[in-house]
């Protein structure tokens, strides 16, 4: 099925309540600093087109989020796709989420992180830029406060065996992976992303977990002699 071109929105389209070029954030990243609250912050990275962002942002109105994609076309149209569902509660920034993992959202600040569908960089050489890796991880790890969740969804099962062994052997902290299931879609777009429709539409296996991050476990001393 041949994908529609992307079109940004049209240059009279007031997107300033929704959408964040990267040198325009502040030194760090909250709710306070981009929603001028504190309620819980969630951040979906690769958010594509915006469904995602879209939805869960109107289904969860005391939740704020932040999608970061770094492709700007695709960030400038989620930006208007929040735009035209009316959330407040929503922004779209356009760049790249690593940097902004290391140097500007605080240890322990995060309810969830999403990631899905990301791009499986097929050529061994070129997997180190995959979304989900030894970096990323231990970023989300970092972010995420004790009970905070990480969602990883892919239709691409290496991808999926390889981040579940990565996470098992460098975040002992988020535990086991919990399958989510599948949810009945009621419309053409109840899906959590594009990548969801197209692979259930097409019947390609998706894989989906959480993880739930746990607090830090106690070393135990040694016994001696």
């Amino acid at each position: 099925m041949p994908r529609q071109q992307i079109r940004s929105p049209k240059p009279n389209v007031d997107l300033t309540a929704v959408f964040r070029e990267i040198e325009q954030l502040p030194e760090s990243l909250s709710s306070q600093t981009m929603f001028g609250n504190d309620l819980p912050l969630e951040i979906e990275v690769g958010s594509g087109k915006g469904l995602f962002m879209a939805t869960e942002s109107a289904a969860h109105p005391k939740h704020n989020f932040l999608g970061v994609e770094i492709i700007g076309k695709y960030a400038s149209h989620a930006a208007g796709r929040l735009r035209k569902a009316g959330v407040t509660n929503a922004i779209m920034i356009s760049g790249n989420a690593e940097p902004l993992f290391e140097k500007k959202i605080a240890a322990e600040s995060l309810e969830a992180v999403h990631v899905y569908f990301p791009d499986p960089w097929w050529k061994k050489k070129h997997r180190k830029r995959r979304v989900v890796n030894t970096t990323s991880v231990q970023n989300f790890s970092k972010a995420l406060r004790v009970g905070g969740r990480f969602h990883f969804w892919t239709d691409v099962l290496d991808y999926f065996e390889q981040t579940i062994e990565l996470i098992a052997e460098i975040a002992p902290e988020f535990g086991v992976p919990i399958p989510e299931e599948e949810v009945e879609a009621t419309h053409d777009l109840d899906y959590r992303t594009h990548f969801e429709r197209r692979s259930i539409q097409q019947h390609i296996p998706v894989y989906r977990v959480r993880y739930e991050k746990r607090s830090a476990q106690p070393t135990v001393p040694k016994a001696t002699t």
